[in-house]
């Protein structure tokens, strides 16, 4: 009959399966970070803009008030270098397998890339609505002097 310590690798065996695990696991939790420290990196060394380094967040609210509300927070947690508040627009959507129809206020976040999770989370506290609508759209291009003023907007003081 076997010993149950006869069946088990050595303990030093393991180490280096660990190691690469520990490794491999920090690198992937780490990579949005390295991404947008390479992105500015490459961005400051060769003086052109790198596609996707800031982002446009869209933002439904259920009226003005709220709209400002959530605007003045996201930019006084520098979250956001600009925010659009654009009028009233007319819906149609499915909810709880029903046709519903409302009015909104639709926000257009100007941000950093590496900002918009940040922003979800917020939005996911302090929004009213059970499900926010909330997405991100990159920035493809945008005029280096506005990138420039977006990224001085939103560097903490």
């Amino acid at each position: 009959m076997d010993r149950p310590e006869s069946r088990c690798p050595p303990l030093g065996s393991l180490r280096p399966f660990v190691l690469t695990c520990l490794l491999i696991l920090t690198a992937v939790l780490t990579y949005p970070m390295l991404r947008t420290l390479s992105l500015q990196f490459h961005s400051s060394l060769t003086g052109s803009y790198v596609s996707g380094t800031y982002s446009i967040v869209f933002v439904n609210c259920p009226n003005e008030q709220i709209a400002k509300d959530i605007a003045r927070a996201i930019l006084d947690k520098k979250m956001a270098a600009s925010v659009n508040i654009l009028p009233k627009n007319s819906l149609l959507y499915f909810w709880k397998g029903e046709i519903e129809e409302a009015t909104e206020i639709l926000l257009l976040v100007k941000t950093k890339t590496s900002m918009v999770s940040r922003l979800f989370t917020y939005m996911r506290l302090a929004h009213p609505f059970e499900i926010p609508e909330v997405f991100s759209v990159p920035m493809d291009q945008a005029d280096a002097r506005y990138l420039q003023w977006l990224e001085k907007a939103m560097k903490e003081d």
